[in-house]
């Protein structure tokens, strides 16, 4: 996309003036991140180059000298209210950016403290005075105590709070002391009572991790509701912790990174932004643009809201959030978290295997409606088969008990496809030809259909408030009837947090270790399905407990029957970040949208993607462009390698073309498109990536998705070595200055030699 284009598809406002009363108005897309890639836009353009205030003046809200306690940097100026204890400026120095504009539209914290018969009760920061607003050095302390609650009168709660500004990172530690006989259930702190955008048509979107993607989803001057018209008051957007350790405001060319810094998911954290008092109209989600409408302030809030539950007589230390201004696009912020993550991420250790240029088959052999496709004794046709291909691996679906969600989470083997030794001999004899078999497991979910459920298991049940277990509605395959959802095994969703429920996962994953494979792959590690907090009082554990807070120690729990074999791989789909260092390969899918932030996090990690189309170009030069390992799925992973030969043929091209130039497209780092601009036509075009060597050599990967047309694309980097082209389907190196050819379907590598 243009930048001409961008701004054009940006102001709906005009759009919407040309069109009222048109029936075209009608035709015109939603706009949000299904339709606009911040991806796709020019890293120099747009309102990071200019001063806002000359734009706007005095109006946006630029006070050269805000009032209040202020701490200030180079990269930040923040500004308290000397009563209320509230943020009411906040600006981005660099590039001028006044992220909260109007300090009276300042508000300090936001607590939810039910009644036994009114959960609906919160405390107002608007309502409260502040004990204490002091500025030490680089710090301000603040201090509310005596709180008053909406219908509960004064209740005896202190909260204390000291922000820092350090290097132009501003970091907020806080802590409650509940002295009374009500619960607080959620705080919303810190809290911008007026995030605005660099200029009222600039955009805004939050990005956040999930996944293996960098999610998007635009809050200016667009903002739909995610909780539904019904939810609320106000349309309110949500991310939460336990996707991901960050969110991105992202402007063009600028944004701001908020931090909640806690790798070991003690209690949920939600990046809450709320638009106030709503849109403007209901079809495109469009914002109003002044600063009221019908006498009303409109105004967007972002609050972090912790969910700690602090019971009575009770005091709670919260995890510290982070705030930090950055200019460039999406990759700056990930840059911020990418230095936190160095000091804590420590990810097991691979076999040697998995960090070599490689490629998967996913196989089903079962599923639920009892398809028994393949038995034990024919892995070894897929073993050859896959040899034969240059696949290393065989992640093996379906061969528990009952196939495929079903039985779950048993890992006995089902004596309808086999015997158990039958498996762990075709298992032997795939190995002994260089294809590594990894078996497919889950614990999370316990088939609520079966005997071991009902006598045991739904002990195990992760419980709401009301004592009512979490269920998850299970999944659809091959039949009508359960395609409908009508025979669907339903979940149990069990808790990690109770220890004997540990126990018997480690006994269960001592079963799959039996058999001697190569590796283990946690299928849907990346949640909990409807759980975030168990309410279990016969648990062991906290009541509330933090569901995520358990994946650790089940991951240790399984860990630790394969700790002296460094050759057994982990593995799982889409964990988030703080689980992958226990699941180091991450297997997940991608769309047309995505944002490879895993990939930009490390450049070697093995993550790998699924493909399924029969001709599936597209994707494969997707993976070819983000070093995606290929995980081939004839059938939907229920066929044979052959049954989609011009996929494979074209993936063992990729694969080849990623072994001849290892040095350049496997072992160098992942820079994304930083590094080089690609231009057809004289326009900007966005699929492509960098990948720069140890001593400084860059590869361009370009792509051209068009189905029909082809492109000559001019690639530019600075100060180029020699280069040279090379493609999947021409791998010898051609000369070039930087311009290529490039058919429709496929793509091409720059190459900077010498």
């Amino acid at each position: 996309m243009s930048d001409e284009s961008y701004v054009e598809k940006t102001d709906r406002r005009t759009l919407l003036k040309r069109l009222a009363g048109s029936a075209m108005a009608s035709a015109l897309p939603l706009e949000g991140a299904a339709t606009v890639n911040p991806l796709s836009l020019d890293r120099g353009f747009g309102s990071a180059s200019k001063d806002p205030r000359s734009e706007k003046g005095a109006d946006r809200g630029y006070p050269p000298d805000p009032p209040g306690v202020v701490l200030e940097d180079s990269e930040l100026r923040v500004a308290f209210d000397p009563t209320s204890g509230a943020i009411i400026h906040l600006e981005y120095k660099p590039t001028n950016w006044a992220l909260h504009r109007r300090p009276e539209l300042g508000v300090s914290f936001r607590m939810q403290v039910p009644l036994p018969e009114r959960h609906d009760n919160f405390i107002l920061g608007q309502k409260q005075r502040a004990v204490k607003v002091e500025k030490s050095g680089n710090q301000v302390h603040l201090e509310w105590s005596h709180l008053v609650s909406e219908h509960a009168g004064v209740l005896p709660i202190t909260f204390t709070a000291t922000a820092t500004l350090d290097h132009g990172a501003l970091t907020f530690e806080s802590s409650l002391t509940n002295n009374c006989t009500l619960p607080v259930n959620t705080v919303g702190y810190p809290y911008l009572g007026d995030l605005s955008a660099p200029t009222p048509k600039t955009p805004m979107w939050r990005r956040h991790m999930w996944y293996g993607n960098l999610e998007s989803q635009q809050i200016h001057p667009h903002f739909n509701n995610e909780k539904g018209y019904w939810g609320d008051m106000s349309p309110i957007q949500t991310a939460s912790s336990n996707q991901s350790l960050f969110c991105l405001i992202q402007s063009i060319g600028q944004g701001l990174y908020v931090q909640v810094s806690d790798h070991v998911a003690r209690y949920l954290v939600q990046y809450w932004f709320e638009q106030k008092p709503g849109d403007l109209e209901s079809i495109y989600d469009l914002v109003p643009e002044e600063d009221q409408i019908s006498g009303i302030p409109v105004h967007l809030e972002l609050r972090l809201v912790h969910f700690v539950f602090a019971a009575p007589k009770s005091t709670v230390k919260f995890t510290p959030i982070v705030l930090k201004g950055y200019k460039g696009d999406w990759q700056a912020g990930a840059d911020l978290y990418k230095a936190w993550r160095k000091t804590w991420f420590h990810p097991r250790t691979v076999p040697e295997w998995v960090n070599e240029v490689h490629s998967w088959q996913q196989l089903q052999i079962n599923s639920p409606e009892d398809s028994l496709r393949y038995r034990y004794d024919q892995l070894p046709e897929f073993g050859n088969e896959c040899a034969a291909n240059g696949v290393s691996a065989i992640q093996l679906v379906g061969w528990n008990k009952g196939g495929q969600d079903r039985g779950n989470p048993t890992q006995d083997t089902d004596p309808r496809l086999g015997t158990t030794d039958e498996l762990r001999d075709a298992i032997a004899q795939c190995q002994e030809k260089g294809v590594h078999i990894v078996l497919f497991g889950k614990f999370l979910w316990a088939d609520m259909t079966t005997k071991w459920y009902r006598r045991e298991l739904y002990k195990y049940d992760t419980k709401d408030p009301y004592g009512i277990p979490y269920e998850a509605g299970g999944y659809s395959y091959d039949t009508p009837e359960q395609l409908a959802g009508i025979n669907n095994r339903r979940f149990g969703v069990m808790c990690f947090m109770d220890k004997e429920y540990l126990r018997i996962a480690a006994d269960l994953f001592k079963k799959d270790v039996a058999l001697k494979p190569a590796g283990f792959l946690y299928d849907e590690v990346c949640h909990h399905g409807p759980a975030l907090y168990c309410f279990a009082a016969d648990h062991g554990h906290p009541v509330p407990a933090f569901v995520y807070n358990g994946d650790i120690p089940m991951a240790e729990a399984l860990n630790a029957d394969t700790n002296d074999n460094p050759d057994f791989l982990f593995a799982g789909e889409g964990p988030e970040d703080i689980v992958i260092q226990h699941y180091p390969l991450s297997y997940f899918r991608i769309g047309d949208q995505h944002t490879p932030i895993c990939r930009y996090l490390d450049s070697h990690a093995p993550l790998m993607v699924a493909i399924t189309g029969f001709d599936d170009r597209e994707k494969l030069n997707r993976l070819l462009m983000y070093r995606y390992i290929i995980s081939y799925e004839p059938y939907n992973f229920k066929g044979r390698l052959s049954n989609f030969p011009l996929t494979l043929e074209y993936g063992k091209k990729i694969d080849a073309l990623r072994k001849r130039y290892t040095r350049w497209l496997w072992n160098a780092e992942y820079r994304d498109t930083l590094g080089a601009k690609v231009t057809v036509d004289g326009k900007p075009h966005h699929l492509y990536s960098v990948f720069l060597t140890s001593s400084g050599e860059r590869a361009v990967v370009v792509v051209n998705q068009s189905p029909s047309r082809g492109i000559t694309a001019s690639v530019k980097i600075t100060n180029p070595r020699r280069l040279v082209i090379v493609t999947p389907e021409e791998p010898e190196t051609k000369p070039t200055r930087g311009t290529v050819t490039i058919p429709a379907r496929s793509a091409a590598v720059i190459l900077e030699m010498g």
